[in-house]
């Protein structure tokens, strides 16, 4: 984030990313304790509990990530009003609609019902989204699967599997961009290699074509069949042979 946040690091590889005010907190953590590599917490009080947090596990997508904290550093310079906005208690479910309004219209269903989730999925099954009602344990919600908001996508099996969670008062903008990230049908950069064996039999792989050579111009023509100029014969001085002696050779390197 270049709005001048401070960026620190730890002896084990783990990034630290502050805001000015300590209110947003931003954890890389390749040697964490868990598979949660991205961490985003914000606070009320920066000496407090979390107010809500987030998490990317180490196979989410980085451009979901990237869609988040584009949202985020957007809501930080509009104001605490924006970055720290809980949902409507009065009508929590309202503010969801508006966050999963992006999957449904690209074609995400409704799954069967159960005891206080909301569910979606996609037509192949490849990707869902739960929604958990009800009251939730706070701490629960920062450092397990069990938050308010958990999307995940890949095989059911396997590692190749990622997953975002978002704990109850995480903005609905903030989720939103997660969510319109998700559904973006626009193809993104792989390395066919780098795809895990999982994944590479549900993706659509377009081969990317170099660019085509630029068409020489005339003046490269001229450059390439021009002959070469032989260099002018210059007369340079020869020196004489001396009779002093010679200076001492280097001695062997160690």
């Amino acid at each position: 984030m270049g709005i001048g946040w401070k960026l620190t690091y730890d002896d084990l590889g783990n990034v630290y990313v502050t805001a000015p005010d300590r209110r947003v907190r931003l954890g890389y953590l390749p040697e964490g304790d868990d598979d949660g590599l991205w961490r985003i917490n914000a606070y009320q009080d920066p000496f407090g509990p979390p107010t809500w947090g987030v998490s990317f596990n180490d196979n989410c997508p980085t451009e979901f990530v990237t869609a988040f904290t584009t949202a985020l550093a957007q809501a930080y310079q509009d104001g605490p009003e924006h970055y720290l906005a809980q949902p409507d208690p009065a009508d929590p479910e309202l503010g969801a609609f508006h966050a999963v309004a992006p999957l449904i219209n690209c074609g995400w269903k409704t799954q069967h019902p159960r005891w206080g989730v909301l569910a979606l999925q996609t037509p192949d099954g490849m990707a869902g989204l739960e929604y958990a009602k009800g009251s939730l344990d706070a701490e629960k919600e920062l450092t397990t699967l069990e938050a308010r908001w958990y999307m995940w996508g890949g095989p059911k099996s396997g590692y190749a599997r990622w997953y975002v969670t978002a704990s109850t008062n995480t903005p609905i903008p903030l989720v939103k961009a997660i969510t319109e990230s998700v559904s973006d049908p626009a193809p993104v950069p792989r390395w066919k290699d780098a795809l895990m064996s999982g994944l590479r039999q549900h993706a659509q792989l377009v081969p990317v074509k170099p660019p085509p050579a630029p068409v020489p111009t005339p003046l490269d023509v001229h450059r390439r069949t021009a002959p070469r100029r032989q260099p002018a014969l210059t007369t340079r001085s020869v020196p004489c042979w001396s009779t002093t002696s010679r200076p001492a050779l280097p001695g062997r390197r160690r």
